[in-house]
């Protein structure tokens, strides 16, 4: 039997699908780009955030797939690239994974977070469509920000990922 986004029987979606997406922790002398999600935001509008975007199908099936493979291998890096620059046009390097989550939208949809850190590699801050200010922020100085709940905790893990605590 072919699984269904939508489970007809019950009237609702099919509570094993989530949309998954990807967040970046940019480092950069010490200190963490932060973003202020628009008003318009389903989830958490008006907090702080770092930058990130969603896993979206038709973004990466036209690309070629890995060598040798039916498969596309690294595409977490490559659409955390990808939406940095969207979302506030500097280039990274250096991905390595943090750590992931789960939460309910406030419209019922189950999201997968999958974060990273990586370094900064370039460009100036030129916010996106959906980012309404930027800051570069120490972790103390994160406190002083209604950011979305467990950033923080993300900045200083990587914090001590990065001054070797």
């Amino acid at each position: 039997m072919e699984n269904k986004p939508f489970d007809v029987a019950q009237g609702k979606p099919d509570p094993r699908l989530h949309i998954v997406t990807v967040t970046g922790i940019i480092e950069r002398e010490g200190k963490y780009l932060i973003l202020k999600r628009s008003e318009r935001e389903v989830a958490y509008p008006g907090a702080w955030t770092v930058p990130g975007g969603k896993l979206v199908r038709h973004e990466y099936e036209h690309l070629p797939k890995t060598e040798g493979t039916h498969h596309w291998y690294d595409i977490v890096p490559a659409t955390l690239a990808k939406e940095i620059a969207e979302e506030c046009g500097l280039t990274v390097k250096d991905f390595s994974y943090l750590t992931d989550m789960t939460f309910i939208r406030p419209d019922d949809v189950p999201v997968l977070v999958l974060s990273y850190w990586c370094r900064y590699a370039g460009g100036e801050v030129k916010l996106g469509k959906d980012m309404t200010d930027s800051a570069w922020i120490t972790p103390d100085e994160g406190k002083n920000y209604e950011l979305i709940p467990g950033i923080l905790d993300e900045i200083r893990a990587v914090d001590c990922i990065v001054n070797g605590k």
